[in-house]
């Protein structure tokens, strides 16, 4: 019987490695050297700087150590973690260098200087965009390592970069570490921030961007737990000449606040809850946000108009209205109180009406019903039709309630007689 033979095999060879499937040690140090000694290099021309950033891409590996090189772009040198530059046994080394945002003039066109730098290195290394976000979120929680200059100055670019949307509003929230807020430096850092923001652009964009992060609604939090008072947030804008966006924050706050208020109100009205639950909804939301009373009047004529599918024949809608404002009608006394509310409240209903087609000939009988109701007075109804109407609609309406104000006008000198 034949037996194969067995063929030779080789033992004790050395398989080599391809060159690609090496991995490369993980070098900063090296990486720092290099850039560092170009920047000096470069001095502080922008242009050379960018010259050989641009140039260098191409050598060294941005990807690998993108952290490193915004590290030393923004403070000068490779951050350890808590803020401080990395030490090297070497002291012949430079360690950090004053091209940089912290070695920035004082002046907000310095500052701006670097942020075009990064800005036209991130669109020349796209890849870099999402380093460059982690990086402000990482330093942003260093700012108690650095100078006050230098937060300010971090502040600047942030202000910049995020609003030439290189990098998102979210970053803001880094600042919001307990220490930071406790020693009020989140708070610094937050005004340096918007007054930079408002140098450069507008408060709608600031509110934009605010929103977007989920920050409209949490300004206050930057304040140390001891000064969270809308009184004491208040004069801090108003010292750093921030009122004019304080305003415009004020503004937008409280249609949020409304537009919440009502989509809680709502589902009330749609399933028949009692005017008692609704009442103390709409009075807990007037304590905590401070809504004025003749808003909340407007607002409640809205939520009511809005909470049901009104009859598209003009002939029913209206007996369909005032049966619904008759149940609801404790609502709106509640906040009329003031000839304040009850005017904004009629020149509401009276735009209501011009605006809602089916409404035009129904708006005297609404005007009546919330007069026999106690939500409306007759001096109110009177300064109204005299002098303090809206122009929408306004002869139609003018002349439905002809009548009703001859019969008022009557019965007011009938009763000045009797007195």
């Amino acid at each position: 019987m034949n037996q194969k033979t067995e063929k030779p095999t080789l033992s004790g060879q050395r398989l080599k490695t391809r060159k690609r499937d090496e991995k490369e040690k993980y070098d900063p140090s090296g990486f720092r050297d290099a850039i560092l000694q170009g920047l000096n290099e470069a001095g502080h021309n922008l242009d050379a700087v960018y010259k050989f950033l641009d140039t260098a891409g191409y050598k060294l590996d941005y990807r690998r150590y993108g952290e490193v090189l915004f590290d030393i772009l923004l403070a000068g040198g490779h951050l350890a973690p808590g803020g401080t530059i990395v030490t090297d046994f070497d002291t012949s080394k430079p360690l950090r260098t004053d091209v940089c945002v912290f070695a920035a003039g004082n002046d907000l066109d310095s500052v701006k200087g670097y942020a075009q730098l990064i800005t036209k290195l991130i669109r020349r290394y796209k890849y870099l965009e999402k380093t460059l976000e982690d990086e402000f979120k990482k330093v942003l929680v260093f700012l108690k390592a650095f100078s006050p200059g230098e937060r300010t100055k971090l502040a600047n670019v942030t202000s910049i970069l995020v609003g030439n949307g290189l990098i998102p509003s979210v970053v803001l929230t880094s600042c919001l570490q307990d220490h930071l807020v406790k020693e009020g430096i989140a708070l610094e850092f937050l005004l340096d921030f918007l007054k930079t923001w408002l140098a450069e652009k507008d408060a709608p964009t600031l509110w934009t961007a605010l929103r977007k992060a989920l920050l409209e609604s949490r300004l206050m939090d930057f304040f140390p737990t001891s000064r969270r008072t809308p009184e004491i947030f208040s004069e801090t804008f108003d010292s750093h000449s921030l009122s004019s966006l304080l305003e415009y924050l004020k503004a937008h706050q409280s249609t949020s606040v409304k537009k919440d208020l009502q989509q809680q109100v709502a589902p009330l009205l749609r399933n028949d809850a009692s005017t008692k639950e609704i009442l103390l909804l709409l009075k807990e939301y007037q304590n905590k946000h401070n809504l004025p009373e003749n808003e909340l009047a407007v607002l409640v004529w809205k939520t009511l108009m809005a909470a049901v599918e009104w009859n598209k024949k003009e002939e029913l809608v209206a007996d369909q209205a005032l049966r619904h404002l008759k149940k609801y009608s404790a609502l709106l006394e509640a906040f009329t109180q003031s000839g304040k509310a009850q005017l904004s409240l009629l020149v509401k209903i009276q735009e209501y009406c011009y605006t809602n087609m089916n409404f035009m000939n129904v708006f005297r009988k609404i005007v009546v019903l919330l007069y026999k109701t106690d939500v409306l007075s007759e001096d109110i109804i009177l300064k109204w039709y005299k002098e303090a109407h809206s122009s929408k609609g306004k002869m139609v309406f003018l002349e439905q309630m002809k009548k009703f104000v001859e019969w008022l006008q009557n019965a007011e000198e009938e009763s000045e007689e009797d007195d």
